[in-house]
């Protein structure tokens, strides 16, 4: 009872959500709790459509909501992921789901975006982007931020990355978010809860961001 009124507390002093958001968790992580993404994405859907319902004066534009989540598993062997595909696709339920593991991609579902990526290097990614370039014969001095973030493979700029776990981060979107605000967690992620969540976004809403200036 207590932490519902506090949840309450805390989501009615929320006026400004993160359009994207990443969650970086171990491999142990997720295997110890792999339902957990799925309850997260239910959470801000859930935050949106209170945020949306609320009153608001005429020609008010509708508070930005929540656009786009990120679930960055760093690895996770060929046993485990087996088991937990399920889990993950179980998704696509309520959002519209991309699931990269491997070389392997999968597009599932419709609704809030959501993107589970499994192993994935963001040194790799630039890696890739440059001999993609170079195989395609462009000249070194036609290549700029725009051309290199076009080659890309997850095209967007978190507004917030969440370590969970107290673990460090990985090179995962090293690119994309070099301005992202950082959040870490000593609540490991099979104990995560919705109300630590609202204490992130709490936390997000009283930063002044800055962009690197």
């Amino acid at each position: 009872m207590f932490y519902w009124l506090y949840e309450r507390l805390i989501l009615s002093r929320i006026q400004v959500l993160p359009r994207h958001i990443c969650f970086m968790i171990s491999g142990a992580d997720l295997a110890a709790e792999p339902g957990k993404c799925r309850e997260v994405t239910g959470w801000c859907s859930d935050f949106n459509a209170i945020i949306a319902r609320r009153p608001r004066s005429p020609g008010t534009a509708a508070p930005p909501a929540i656009q786009g989540i990120t679930f960055h598993i760093n690895e996770l062997s060929s046993v485990e992921l087996n088991r937990i595909l399920p889990k993950l696709r179980d998704i696509a339920s309520m959002a519209r789901l991309e699931l990269h593991h491997g070389t392997t991609e999968e597009v599932l579902g419709t609704g809030l975006g959501v993107v589970v990526a499994i192993g994935k290097s963001g040194r790799e990614e630039i890696t890739d982007c440059i001999r993609r370039l170079a195989q395609e014969g462009v000249q070194p001095t036609e290549i700029d931020e725009k051309m290199l973030e076009s080659c890309l493979t997850f095209r967007y700029d978190p507004d917030i990355v969440v370590k969970t776990g107290g673990d460090h981060l990985t090179d995962f979107l090293i690119w994309q978010s070099v301005y992202s605000e950082l959040f870490f967690s000593d609540v490991n992620w099979k104990y995560f809860r919705r109300v630590d969540f609202l204490r992130v976004l709490r936390d997000y809403q009283a930063r002044i961001r800055r962009f690197g200036k």
